[in-house]
């Protein structure tokens, strides 16, 4: 296994910004929240046990003295009212168990043996059995003996802790996914204004409220995106009055060329001068179509307006069909979409002599309108460039035809602007798709 394929198949850490730093502030939180409740619980319970290990030399002495100076015939009146959670007194010899105690019960067997003294000898061993249980035995003054029973644990902790501890343990994971996603969400919010930036589209400008880092990013942001779209209507301005200008020149050499004797050089003027005249009409189209957003919107029969465009190229004797049926309306900019679907038909009778208009939906149940051709394709590696302007594929569609180079560039600028999507896809029996859909 290689070093990649082994990282790949080996990836503990998250991938996303907000899963790291959500794990890297939940573990922190953690840690710092057992590092806190490991010290109060060992405060607690050095606490308890002093308290207990206290009240035991306390207790044990007042016992002792007690029944000492009893009578023995009373002895049995006064034991059961001396006994306590951990430890009991017994009158008697009690059972006989093992030497050896450690932890909390030999410190509860000093505490006795200093509360008892050196008046009353004390053994203390450890009772056999489930559990750590101890006995003190000592002999009072009359020689009766006396057994302390003894239950060495702490204060036992509450029951409702566990349910506090996880109701803790839930705020912390509830509190650090918050704040991490308040933190990721402006990230977000910049990253998807940053792909769905289109400088043609009237798209709504990235919120500027927020601390001051969000919001001096979201400035900064919302600055660049309106100097590229200075940036980009200085240069159609610049494309549309250069295009417009020249039509005026171009026209006067035409009348020019007109007048002249008739040659061979004559006509091959009149071509050229007709093949700039395109150029410059197409680039204004080009230059205008940056601006289909202008156009008022207004509802359409989709089937009519197709039938009426399809017919409109059948009646000059044009190779156009059209199938398929949508029975809907839809609220669309119709110079737009038509200017669209006329590019994309011009575009297949001059590459494929005939085109087929299909209307339909997609699966999501968008309308959709195909334009198909049976001409030579385009490469796929190439299907995305020729959606710009002035591309040109010189093999499979050169420069004889007399295109611009900005047809299937005005289409999709168009489709932007109406808020429509412009696909191309190659036949599988031969030809072009290019497929418009409409929400």
């Amino acid at each position: 296994m290689t070093a990649v394929s082994g990282r790949q198949l080996f990836r503990p850490w998250p991938r996303t910004l907000g899963s790291r730093l959500f794990l890297i502030f939940l573990s922190g939180l953690i840690v710092a929240y057992g590092l806190s409740f490991s010290v109060l619980f060992s405060e607690r319970y050095v606490m308890v046990e002093a308290m207990l290990l206290g009240n035991l030399e306390k207790d044990v002495t007042t016992a002792v003295a007690l029944l000492d100076r009893l009578p023995a015939d009373e002895r049995a009146d006064w034991v059961g009212q001396l006994d306590r959670r951990t430890y009991r007194y017994t009158l008697g010899p009690g059972r006989p168990g093992v030497s050896g105690v450690a932890g909390l019960g030999a410190e509860m067997a000093d505490t006795i043996r200093k509360a008892v003294g050196d008046r009353f000898p004390v053994t203390v061993q450890s009772i056999p059995g489930a559990g750590q249980r101890l006995q003190a035995h000592l002999t009072l003054s009359d020689g009766a003996p006396l057994t302390i029973d003894i239950y060495p644990t702490t204060m036992p902790l509450a029951k409702w802790l566990p349910y506090v501890l996880m109701a803790q343990l839930i705020l912390l994971i509830l509190c650090s996914w918050f704040a991490v996603r308040l933190a990721i969400r402006p990230l977000v919010n910049l990253a998807n204004a940053a792909d769905a930036l289109d400088p043609n589209k009237n798209a709504p400008r990235l919120s500027e409220n927020g601390p001051r880092e969000v919001a001096y990013a979201a400035i900064a942001f919302n600055a660049m995106r309106d100097r590229i779209a200075q940036y980009l209507q200085e240069r159609v301005q610049i494309l549309a009055a250069i295009s417009h200008d020249l039509q005026t020149p171009i026209t006067r050499m035409k009348l020019r060329a007109e007048f002249a004797e008739e040659s061979v050089e004559k006509q091959k003027l009149l071509q050229d001068l007709t093949e700039i005249e395109r150029l410059v009409h197409e680039g204004v189209a080009y230059a205008r179509s940056a601006y289909g957003n202008t156009e008022k919107p207004s509802r359409i029969d989709v089937d009519s307006f197709v039938e009426s465009l399809v017919y409109d190229y059948q009646d000059t004797g044009k190779a156009v069909t059209l199938s398929g049926k949508i029975e809907a309306t839809v609220v669309t900019r119709p110079y737009a979409l038509r200017r669209i679907l006329t590019n994309l038909i011009d575009n297949a009778l001059k590459f494929g002599e005939v085109a087929e208009v299909c209307a339909g939906r997609d699966a999501s149940g968008a309308i959709t309108i195909r334009v198909l051709d049976r001409g030579p394709g385009i490469p796929a590696e190439q299907l995305e460039a020729v959606l710009q302007p002035f591309f040109r594929l010189e093999q499979s569609r050169n420069r004889g035809t007399g295109g611009t180079g900005l047809g299937l560039a005005i289409a999709q600028q168009l489709s932007h602007a109406i808020g429509a999507t412009l696909e191309l896809s190659n036949r599988e029996d031969g030809g072009l798709a290019a497929q418009i859909t409409m929400a």
